[in-house]
């Protein structure tokens, strides 16, 4: 079992990173492999809706980014860990840009594979910053797991962050929920339980 955790902050080893590390030293204590990918600080275009990705076998038409080889590690991924730098209240505007490309166009990479969104801040914006991730997963049929508080972690600097002896601890539960969601899944697929049947899509028009 593999669970991929994406750095959607600025800065490829600050705060974030440093509440990622604690969660993969959490994951890897309890025998699940990980990866942490950052995504880097160069532009990332936006999603256009051009809906080229539905003939193009689940990817996205643009090449020039991150954004297929994150849909292309997501196939071999069991579970996901988001993190973001809080701006202005929100995620950072390359992690939503990523996001809605990679879940656009490679949603199935992605469907009934459990996930959680972590974010940093220096002082505030964290819970709303954490609503627009997890919308990612509460649209696209993927458990989303918690911890024993929202999934922060304060300071300006990475070492600001080690000192936020409650944000670390809210990192390891997370690892630890990770871990114990994916082994009953697991478990689950052993005994013959799988995924849910999906049914066909319904749009409802509300102008008519």
């Amino acid at each position: 079992m593999k669970v991929l955790l994406v750095n959607g902050a600025p800065h490829e080893k600050g705060c974030t990173y440093t509440a990622l590390c604690e969660i993969e030293k959490q994951l890897n204590n309890e025998g699940i492999d990980t990866e942490i990918f950052w995504l880097g600080n160069k532009q990332v275009r936006g999603c256009s809706g051009c809906g080229g990705c539905a003939s193009n076998n689940g990817k996205c038409v643009f090449n020039d980014d991150v954004v297929n080889i994150l849909t292309e590690k997501a196939k071999n991924a069991d579970g996901f860990i988001f993190g973001s730098a809080v701006h202005y209240a929100a995620p950072s505007g390359t992690i939503c840009a990523v996001l809605d490309r990679a879940f656009y166009s490679g949603s199935a990479n992605f469907r009934y594979k459990p996930a959680a969104a972590i974010v940093s801040c220096r002082r505030a914006g964290s819970t709303a910053a954490l609503d627009v991730l997890n919308k990612y997963f509460t649209i696209s049929c993927m458990p989303v797991v918690s911890s024993g508080y929202w999934n922060m972690v304060h300071g300006a600097k990475a070492e600001d962050v080690l000192k936020d002896e409650e944000g670390m601890q809210i990192m390891r539960t997370l690892g630890k929920n990770m871990s114990w969601i994916l082994k009953c899944i697991e478990s689950g697929k052993e005994n013959g339980i799988d995924r849910p049947a999906s049914e066909p899509k319904i749009r409802t028009n509300f102008i008519r």
